[in-house]
């Protein structure tokens, strides 16, 4: 309650950027409020001395200039130096400085009058209300003088003497309002001045509550003790009716206190209501303030490590690469990776994740304290720094890591390309090269360091021609489809396919999958090279079948990324309809490995594939850490089993029970079984032994184009099940 009391009043505690608001809002007011003034008291001066020069005032000369000429004269200047003022404060210009000069003169001739009247004072000819005016004049005077001057040296703007001034100046204005309404009042006329001077300064201007109630109670009151000691009884008896003067009763009448008190009333509702709408505008652009310097902050700082990010790196990187003076031989891009990441993540929580990482990003930070660090992307930071000495602080840096390991083993791998003179490198591109020489040894538990040399040049060139091509070698057939079958170990028949993507390029030649497949996921573009897949099985199978020729069902890879990336469902629909392939020709094999991230994305697009009538295969089971679960979570209709099992089949008595075992779960799941791999008679008579299904391997055939593969069965060297023989 006491909050929301102190909130109302105006006597809650502002921030600086409210005060910075407030202030400006009343420079500007104040602009319109002095330029006001200052056209009205030019005109009242040019009046009043028409007047007198016509002749038509000469006995009253001396009592206008006492009443009303040092008022008119004071407010022009205090309008005139508010407006100098309040200029400075909002455009910084000091251009029309040195009309302080009229200031000076006006505001001293003033003076002089007041200090003439105040020498000529009598009490039998004055009353102390015209004491009191001489002397808050002259005071004023004096202040405008002394402000005029500040202004004049001074061309730095100062909230104190902008906000003195503006004070001085609603206190004339108030000033100007009580004298001239008290005098015409006195003879019967209005106050229409005291109450547009009231208006003038409490509503134009944005003064808190309690200041706007003390000023409007305070100069009310003083315009009430002056006209009830100012009344002339023969001008109220006159305007009541009254001859007999006795029975007229001294002092303000109800009406007036009535009326006086309903606009002191209004303009303080107003001046509230006023407070209140500028103090909600000034926190609304506070917060817009805040919300931009915070996007301006994360616009280069990274959000969950504090040091900077990518945007930052590349600014400045640049910066540093073109600058002429700078010998680019002697820098140094860095790449570093926390190895196991995932799997710290995954056993601690994303809590204790970004505690780590932001434990390495400060320890990298402190490490190269003089270089450009940024946090890359995940658990991946960049370094521009220094070659000289750069590979101490790596090893050290790569030791260190340890001492953040708990159950899981750290490792903190950095890959380093040195820019030369004449290289046009970007930076982007050499900060591939660094993350380049940084994955190539991240299988490597003996390195930590590699710097990016002529051999990882060649492979790079390789990656980077894979990524620019995969669309012209979609278009120009560069990938082709090899076949390679899967055999019943019933009777050694070919009873389907996979469906293996190769490159075969007019500048590499044949690319293996091992070269393109993982470059394509890393650079996010699997997807196209799947789309590509699906579309030529499906036109095999339809020549197939419009020539007659042998041909079985075709079991397809599907990426994880192809369900992120596209609709990898939607794809095989479409070239299913346009090439009229039954759904028993297609089935789909996803990896035990993409079962661990958006698992019920993937179960999704499971259960939609399966709708659809296609079967779904769980490929390289065996090959994770999540296998049974991967059963347990999802539905198969065919369990490949990764051909790790049958690697030392000879040497190691284990793999026997293992995959026994393993045949006998996918009976009881009422799944089938493959095993991938086989290469000799000895593990092909076993898997039958134990009952499985279906094997695949070098024993039967490598991955070969289709036509070569009808060729082996015509020529009797592989076998087709008659199922599939048209």
């Amino acid at each position: 309650m006491a909050e929301t009391i102190k909130k109302w009043l105006g006597l809650d505690k502002q921030s600086d950027h409210v005060k910075r608001f407030f202030y400006h809002t009343n420079m500007r007011a104040s602009i319109y409020m002095s330029v006001v003034v200052i056209v009205l008291e030019l005109w009242m001066i040019v009046r009043m001395t028409r007047t007198i020069i016509q002749g038509q005032l000469q006995s009253q000369i001396w009592s206008l200039t006492e009443k009303y000429y040092s008022n008119y004269f004071l407010l022009l200047s205090s309008g005139l130096l508010m407006l100098l003022f309040a200029v400075r404060a909002l455009y910084d210009s000091r251009k029309f400085r040195f009309a302080a000069i009229a200031v000076i003169v006006m505001s001293l001739a003033v003076c002089i009058f007041e200090v003439k009247m105040l020498s000529e004072y009598s009490p039998e000819v004055k009353t102390p209300s015209d004491l009191q005016n001489y002397i808050i004049l002259m005071l004023a005077g004096i202040s405008m003088i002394v402000f005029s001057v500040l202004l004049l040296i001074n061309g730095v703007d100062k909230k104190w003497e902008s906000l003195s001034v503006m004070y001085i100046f609603s206190f004339e204005c108030i000033n100007f309002g009580i004298v001239i309404s008290a005098n015409t009042f006195k003879t019967g006329g209005q106050v229409l001045t005291f109450l547009t001077m009231e208006l003038f300064v409490i509503c134009l201007l944005v003064w808190r509550p309690y200041v706007g109630f003390l000023v409007l109670t305070a100069s009310y009151l003083v315009f009430y003790y002056k006209i009830s000691t100012m009344i002339d009884l023969q001008t109220v008896g006159k305007f009541v009716g009254v001859v007999d003067f006795s029975t007229v009763k001294t002092g303000l009448g109800d009406g007036i206190k009535i009326n006086g008190f309903t606009m002191w009333l209004s303009t303080l509702l107003f001046c509230i209501s006023n407070y209140n709408k500028t103090i909600s505008q000034a926190i609304k652009e506070e917060n817009l303030e805040d919300v931009n310097s915070y996007l301006s902050k994360i616009s280069v700082e990274d959000e969950l490590t504090g040091i900077h990010n990518m945007v930052y790196f590349r600014t400045e990187g640049d910066k540093l690469l073109h600058d002429p003076s700078v010998d680019k031989n002697s820098l140094v891009f860095l790449f570093f990776d926390i190895v196991n990441f995932k799997y710290y993540n995954e056993k601690y929580g994303f809590h204790e994740g970004n505690a780590l990482l932001k434990s390495v990003a400060k320890m990298i930070e402190a490490g190269f304290s003089e270089a450009l660090v940024s946090r890359f992307s995940d658990d991946h930071f960049v370094v521009l720094t220094a070659y000289e000495g750069s590979e101490a602080v790596i090893l050290e840096l790569c030791e260190r890591i340890h001492s953040f390991e708990r159950e899981v083993h750290l490792e903190l791998k950095c890959g380093a390309y040195r820019p030369s003179n004449d290289d046009n490198t970007d930076l982007s591109l050499a900060c591939d090269r660094a993350r380049f020489a940084c994955n190539s040894i991240k299988k490597h538990y003996e390195l930590g360091y590699k710097l990016y040399d002529k051999q990882l040049d060649a492979r790079f060139r390789q990656k980077q021609y894979i990524v620019n091509n995969i669309d012209n070698a979609i278009e120009n057939g560069y990938i082709k489809v090899y076949y390679q079958p899967v055999v019943s170990t019933k009777d050694k028949s070919v009873v389907g396919l996979e469906a293996l993507a190769r490159w075969i390029d007019p500048t590499y030649g044949l690319l293996p999958p091992g070269a393109f497949i993982e470059v394509l996921e890393e650079y996010r573009q699997i997807h196209k090279l799947d789309s590509c897949i699906i579309r030529e099985v499906c036109k095999e199978y339809r020549r197939s079948a419009d020539e007659n020729l042998p041909f079985a069902p075709v079991s397809i890879n599907f990426s994880r990324l192809d369900f992120e990336l596209c609709d990898i469902v939607g794809v095989l629909k479409s070239c299913a309809k346009e090439f009229d392939t039954p759904q028993e020709y297609i089935d789909i094999e996803i990896t035990e490995s993409a079962l661990t991230d958006r698992q019920d994305f993937l179960k999704s697009a499971m259960k939609d594939l399966r709708d659809l009538g296609y079967k779904v295969w769980l490929d390289d089971f065996g090959s994770g850490y999540s296998s049974l679960n991967a059963l347990k979570d999802h539905h198969f209709d065919l369990l490949k089993i990764d051909m790790k099992f049958l690697s030392d089949f000879s040497q190691n008595d284990r793999s026997r029970p293992i995959l026994g075992n393993i045949v006998d779960l996918t009976r009881q799941l009422e799944m089938r079984s493959l095993t991938e791999g086989v290469e000799d008679k000895e593990q092909f008579d076993f898997l039958a032994s134990i009952g499985c299904e279906l094997v695949q391997g070098y024993l039967f055939s490598k991955p070969v184009p289709i036509d070569e593969l009808r060729e082996r069965i015509y020529k009797g060297e592989l076998r087709i099940n008659e199922a599939y023989m048209k």
